[in-house]
């Protein structure tokens, strides 16, 4: 199959016949053939030749030079044929597009022209069909307006506008302003904190305009009213705290418990003479860490977990419902002192200690997992206390949801700045007077690539892994859930507790040693094993681990496109570096990422076995690196080689010296646990691209899957060639591959990332995309509120030629399958 381009770049439009190539399609790009084109219909470097005077004919030198951004190019993405481009320059020409005719010839001597306005519409729409095949698949397919459509709406909308020169204060009191917009939005509060699918997405829409409002709804709405929900809550009046006439938040870390808040301090005391309890923070160590608690925002609530006494008995640690403040203040026995001021979006953490505080007996949040009776005593199916207290935080594996949404969101937003502006910044070409786009040198738009690539694989990792968590929390709820959920059984919340990946519990109070022995012997006796049936336990796993890999991969990302806008990316008003500083928080937040892959991997060395092929293969030989199946084997084969690595180090560590030993294992383990990451990426994109019937959308889906697998199995080529799994060969064109995939993807780069279908109105505040040397600076233009579409001047364009770019240059691509 030979893929063509037609590209659009700047003011005009073309469309192109095609003729059938006489390249051996068969051939891939990953072997012998890839350094010498095999095309049998035409010589080479005849044909580059003709292409030089087919552009010396149709324009002048610099028109011909600055073509990819004032004409058009014709491109042949054929693997095995080398690229050859013919360009008309309509300015130049001075003729419209519907007028004009260009042609050129490719590397097989096919004819590629420019026809009538019609024609050229029929491109645009053929274009703009393969962009929303790609949002369709990247937004949740049948379910995007359902799930994603009310946010992208309400961030378009003018009470999400970037507002600049505020203070910390004053941006932490419009985060809290736009919170009760997105409730005024809502049909019912109760049904969204039930739906991990749309809390995600809140997530992931608004970290695009204000992190602090993302920080601020996955507390209110997952972690205080889906805890609320969770637990016995028929006999609640929570009105108001769908109404936000409370702001809901949820303390659980202290100052001296972090990864370790099974151990925490805090205590809430059973109280004989009132039924009720006595919430007390005993030592300065215990006071809550970081929740925001400040009267900013208004009056708040608390779901603060403490351990129950009773009688002098420890029970476990369990949340008890906590009034912090009212329209007067904070409340009497409680103090708040706010931290410093942090990187990243602005949000009024603080401090919280509790002195003594009364609270009545429906306070605490009772379940299966403990409820306590008349006469004082717990009765609870869970006899372990630290499940107990998994079970009673149960919510933070969602809000692991809210933070890879997150990632992926500033993800999209950050290269789809990063892609416009290396269309509209220009610079210095290889004559004098020459002015080229970034986009012209492939060291540039290599790297904007490769990023594209990995967030399109986050993003369908984000999706399935939501999908698999949401399978299995709502069968558990009946329709009425939305407002009041039945209880979950002992089972359900034993088995949550026990995969919730202990971002509440140190690695050290049960080692990773301990850990792996527990889980080797489970294995032995047939017990607790995932392989085979997957449950709920190693669901929690996959989203631990989509969290962590989401989040370290989105602070690469968007590093990459900051320094992709040179110093301009440093200012703040251009939001990269902003983003930045927000992802630091996504990374730590609802369980540290290195801790919960250690928790992670001591499961996995014993209970996973890794580097299982999707089908049966033949040889490595008979395989081809074009194969985005066999670079997905090569990944499970990475895999296992990590996994035995991990249980050789484990076996032959030092014998009573638990830390010893998981000391020499966490290594192998840790990278067994990125390649298990990075298989499960890949296992969603192959989905993804299965999932379309639209050849074109498939054809760029499965380009930019072979780069993402290409670079994420590079560093690992000489552990698989050293296996067997690669030959010399292929290691000798894996380069080749890599740079020719690149080459073939490198006119698509707007397609992409249109596709990530970002509202105008947001960009439109971005001062980078719209105020540049190259370009008059002007206003962005002015969308349809009532549809939020990108500007309709592109298709006026098609009989207009403009003397200069407009700010968002109108960069079309249509891809054709042909014979």
């Amino acid at each position: 199959m030979t893929l063509l381009t037609i590209e659009q770049k700047g003011p005009t439009r073309a469309h192109t016949a095609v003729s059938p190539p006489t390249t051996q399609p068969d051939t891939p790009p990953g072997n012998t053939t890839d350094a010498t084109p095999t095309n049998t219909g035409a010589d080479p470097t005849a044909a580059g030749a003709e292409a030089t005077a087919a552009r010396t004919a149709a324009t002048s030198t610099d028109a011909a030079t600055n073509a990819t951004t004032d004409g058009i190019e014709a491109t042949s993405l054929d693997a095995d044929a080398p690229p050859a481009a013919a360009t008309t320059d309509a300015t130049a020409a001075g003729a419209a597009v519907g007028a004009a005719e260009a042609s050129a010839v490719i590397g097989t001597g096919a004819t590629v022209s420019a026809v009538n306005t019609d024609t050229a519409v029929n491109a645009v729409d053929a274009v703009d069909a393969v962009g929303g095949e790609l949002s369709r698949l990247l937004f949740d397919q049948h379910e995007r307006e359902r799930i994603h459509t009310p946010w992208r709406t309400l961030i378009a909308g003018p009470d999400f506008q970037a507002r600049a020169g505020l203070s910390p204060a004053e941006r932490t009191a419009l985060s809290y302003q736009r919170l009760h917009h997105v409730n005024d939005h809502l049909d019912s509060a109760e049904a969204l904190a039930a739906d991990p699918r749309r809390l995600a997405a809140l997530t992931e829409w608004t970290a695009v305009v204000d992190s602090g409002l993302g920080t601020l709804s996955a507390i209110h709405y997952n972690l205080f009213l889906g805890s609320l929900l969770d637990h016995d809550s028929h006999h609640r009046d929570l009105s108001a705290f769908s109404a936000l006439q409370y702001t809901g938040t949820f303390l659980c870390t202290e100052l001296d418990h972090g990864n370790d808040a099974a151990a925490l301090e805090t205590t809430a005391t059973h109280n004989p003479a009132t039924g009720g309890f006595i919430l007390n923070t005993p030592t300065p160590g215990a006071r809550k860490f970081m929740p925001n608690t400040s009267p900013a925002g208004g009056p708040k609530t608390a779901l603060v977990a403490a351990r129950l006494l009773i009688d002098g008995n420890d029970e476990g640690v369990f949340l008890f419902l906590t009034p912090l403040s009212d329209h007067h203040g904070t409340l009497p026995g409680i103090h708040v002192q706010p931290l410093p001021e942090r990187g990243g979006a602005p949000v009024d953490h603080c401090l919280t200690t509790f002195d003594h505080v009364p609270l009545p007996r429906t306070a605490l949040l009772e379940a299966d997992h403990g409820r306590l009776g008349t006469d004082a005593t717990l009765h609870s199916t869970v006899t372990n206390r630290r499940r107990r207290f998994l079970s009673s935080i149960h919510r933070v594996t969602t809000g692991k949801l809210c933070m890879s949404g997150a990632a992926i969101g500033v993800s999209r937003t950050a290269l789809t700045i990063a892609v416009r502006y290396a269309h509209t910044r220009h610079i210095a070409g290889p004559k004098t007077g020459q002015r080229i786009p970034l986009t012209a040198h492939r060291s540039h738009t290599g790297r904007l690539l490769t990023a594209l690539a990995t967030t399109y694989a986050m993003t369908f990792l984000h999706r399935h892994t939501l999908n698999q968590w949401t399978q299995h929390t709502q069968p558990e709820r009946t329709a009425e859930a939305c407002s009041r959920p039945t209880g979950q059984t002992e089972a359900g919340h034993a088995n949550q507790a026990e995969g919730t990946e202990r971002a509440e519990e140190t690695c050290t109070e049960r080692t990773g040693t301990e850990r792996v022995e527990a889980g080797q012997a489970d294995t032995e006796r047939g017990e607790g094993a995932d392989i085979g049936r997957p449950g709920r336990a190693e669901v929690e796993r996959l989203v631990a681990l989509t969290k962590g890999w989401t989040t370290w991969q989105a602070r690469d990302i968007v590093t990459e496109c900051r320094e992709r806008c040179g110093a301009r990316g440093l200012f703040t008003a251009n939001r990269l570096t902003e983003i930045m500083t927000d992802l630091e928080g996504t990374i730590t937040a609802e369980g540290d990422n290195l801790v919960i892959w250690l928790k992670a991997a001591s499961e996995m060395i014993f209970q996973y076995e890794a580097g299982l092929p999707r089908t049966p293969t033949p040889p490595p030989a008979e395989r081809h690196l074009t194969d985005c199946y066999f670079l997905r084997d090569l990944l499970a084969h990475t895999e296992a080689i990590w996994q035995t690595r991990a249980r050789t180090a484990l076996r032959n560590g030092p014998t009573k010296d638990p830390i010893g030993r998981w000391n020499a294992t966490s290594a192998p383990a840790l990278n067994m646990v990125s390649a298990h990451a990075t298989l499960q990426a890949a296992d969603a994109f192959l989905t993804a691209m299965e999932q379309t019937a639209d050849p074109a959308a498939r054809d760029l889906l499965e380009l930019l899957c072979r780069l993402f697998l290409l670079n994420q199995l590079t560093p690992h080529t000489g552990d698989l060639l050293a296996h067997q799994h690669l030959t010399p060969h292929h290691i000798h064109t894996l380069h080749t591959l890599t740079d020719t995939t690149l080459h073939q993807l490198t006119p698509h780069l707007t397609t992409l990332t249109d596709a990530f279908d970002l509202p105008e109105q947001v960009l439109a505040t971005i001062p980078l995309l719209h105020d540049t040397p190259d370009t008059p600076t002007h206003n962005p233009p002015a969308h349809n509120p009532s549809t939020d579409t990108p500007p309709t001047g592109n298709r006026r364009l098609l009989t207009t030629t403009l003397p200069h770019p407009p700010t968002h240059p109108a960069h079309h691509q249509l891809t054709l399958a042909t014979p």
